[in-house]
């Protein structure tokens, strides 16, 4: 049987990661989680490789949009993918995450079909 595909979960709400969480996992994927983007930094800092980043937009401190930045800046092409998945309906903040490098955007409460969906879509760009 093979690793399940590690998946880090980036929100400031405890119950989303939670939910989230436990989504993946009977999904059959490896759930990561930090509760806000500089947790998500440190950890990708300390070793942690991820195959894709679910993160929230708004967040204390280091936000999403943040995040993508850092991410992208620290890991280049070797960055997993990203999707967005926030409360944020705005087309203008859509449009940023986009031209950040995000692989997708969601809006909240995401249909779990839907969700599923741009992961497998997101983990197929970055195995391309």
């Amino acid at each position: 049987m093979s690793n399940p595909v590690p998946i880090l979960v980036v929100d400031d709400s405890r119950a989303m990661v939670l939910t989230l969480a436990r989504m993946l996992r009977k999904a059959g994927y490896h759930a990561l989680t930090a509760h806000d983007g500089q947790e998500a930094l440190a950890k990708l800092e300390a070793g942690l490789r991820p195959a894709l980043i679910l993160t929230d937009l708004n967040m204390p401190g280091l936000d999403g949009f943040g995040l993508i930045r850092a991410v992208r800046a620290r890991f280049g092409v070797s960055a997993p993918p990203i999707i967005m998945l926030t409360a944020e309906t705005s087309a203008e903040a859509a449009r940023t995450a986009r031209a950040l490098g995000a692989a997708a955007w969601l809006c909240k409460p995401a249909d779990q079909t839907a969700l599923l969906a741009a992961i497998a879509a997101g983990l197929a760009l970055s195995a391309a």
